[in-house]
């Protein structure tokens, strides 16, 4: 009279766990992907923070003079010594955690301000973009649940959108 379990309690038993891994597994892997696109446009309102105190001193979107930049220190210190973002954010979705959030300042006509669009390194899961704006609608168009998109993008004037 030895007591143990039955190779069909056991065959049930792993047979659950398996279940649940199955159902929970994906669920893991979409909140990591959602995360690293919180953290990118977290960085992109940053660096657009960063850009705007820039425009508050010196009347440019250029601290160091030069049209496209990287979101590096060196880059955001202006000839006084002025730093004004004092970290380099990194893109949790980037292949190469070395490439910097870039940006590119425009010069507009007729006496408008310029304007500036900054661009995130990595490549984004389309599903964890589909609330942001499309670029180029000028209606509020978001990318919605089947977006193939992967760039995020921060735009004066029009915020957070998808290429």
């Amino acid at each position: 009279g030895e007591r143990g379990f039955t190779l069909i309690e056991l065959m049930i038993v792993v047979a659950i766990i398996a279940i649940l891994a199955g159902i929970l597994i994906p669920n893991f892997v979409n909140a990591r992907a959602q995360a690293q696109t919180s953290a990118c446009e977290s960085n992109l309102r940053s660096i657009a923070t960063a850009l705007e105190l820039v425009y508050a001193d010196l009347q440019t979107y250029e601290p160091n003079g030069q049209a496209n930049f990287n979101a590096d220190p060196a880059d955001f210190t202006n000839s006084a010594g002025t730093i004004y973002l004092n970290n380099t954010p990194k893109d949790p979705a980037a292949q190469d955690l070395t490439q910097f959030y870039s940006i590119k300042v425009t010069e507009q006509s007729g006496g408008a301000p310029p304007s500036y669009v900054i661009t995130c390194p990595g490549a984004h899961v389309g599903s964890t973009l589909a609330k942001l704006q499309k670029t180029g609608s000028t209606d509020g168009t978001v990318c919605g649940s089947a977006c193939t998109s992967s760039t995020i993008t921060y735009t004066s004037g029009t915020g957070m959108q998808v290429q």
